[in-house]
C-alpha cells in the first residue's frame, strides 16, 4: 500500500501544480492551504514565508528533472540524456495540464527574478548545476570524438540549456506541443555533433 504524503509534501506538490497552472503571484497562501488540506498554522510551521514555499517547489522540480535525466542517461547515453529528460518532463506536463505550461524554473525566473532576490539566487544555483552536469556530458562527448571540430563543451552546455528554456517558452506562448519542443532541442544538439553520429 502506497504511503500517503505528509503535510509538508502535500503543500509542496499542491503549490507546484498551482504555480504551473497559474503563477506564483496569482496563488495565495489560503488557496494552497485549502487545496493541500492543511491549516495555515501547519503551513507556516514548515514554511515561514511564501518565498520559502517557492524555493521548496523549485527544489522539488529540480530533483524530479534530475531523476528523469539520470534515467535518460541509462536509456540513451549521456549526450542524448537532455533530449530524453525534456521529452519525459514536457510530455508529462502536457498530458496533465492539457497544454504546455512552461518550465517551472523558467516561469519563476521570468516572473520573480527582478523582485525576489532570494528566489533569483536559488534559481541561479539550479541552472548552474544543470549547466555543469551538461558540461560534463559534453566534455565526455568531446573526448570520445563525438563533437564537431571547434565545439567548446562548456559553451555547448550553456547553449543547450538556453535552447531548452527558449523552446519551452515559445511553445507556451505559441500553443505548440511537447513534441515540437523536443524536436527543437534535438535539432540544436545535432548541430554540435559530427554528421556520422547523427546519421
Amino acid at each position: 500500500m502506497d504511503e500517503q504524503p505528509g503535510p509538508r509534501e502535500r503543500i509542496v506538490r499542491t503549490a507546484a501544480a498551482l504555480f504551473l497552472a497559474r503563477s506564483y503571484t496569482g496563488v495565495g497562501i489560503a488557496e494552497i492551504c485549502v487545496a493541500a488540506d492543511v491549516r495555515k498554522g501547519t503551513l507556516y510551521h514548515f514554511f515561514p514565508s511564501k518565498a520559502e514555499i517557492g524555493r521548496a517547489v523549485l527544489d522539488w522540480h529540480a530533483a524530479a528533472f534530475d531523476r528523469h535525466f539520470t534515467r535518460a542517461e541509462r536509456d540513451s547515453g549521456e549526450i542524448g540524456a537532455l533530449v530524453g529528460a525534456v521529452t519525459r518532463v514536457q510530455t508529462g506536463m502536457e498530458g496533465r495540464f492539457g497544454r504546455i505550461v512552461g518550465c517551472p524554473m523558467g516561469n519563476l525566473a521570468a516572473e520573480l527574478a527582478t523582485t525576489e532576490t532570494g528566489i533569483r539566487e536559488h534559481l541561479a544555483g539550479i541552472f548552474a548545476a544543470w549547466e555543469a552536469r551538461l558540461a560534463v556530458a559534453c566534455g565526455r562527448a568531446g573526448a570520445a570524438g563525438t563533437l564537431r571540430d571547434g565545439v567548446d563543451p562548456q559553451r555547448m552546455a550553456r547553449t543547450l540549456l538556453a535552447q531548452v528554456e527558449g523552446a519551452i517558452l515559445l511553445a507556451k506562448a505559441q500553443d505548440r506541443t511537447a513534441a515540437e519542443i523536443v524536436a527543437d532541442v534535438d535539432g540544436v544538439l545535432r548541430l554540435h555533433l559530427r554528421p556520422e553520429v547523427t546519421a
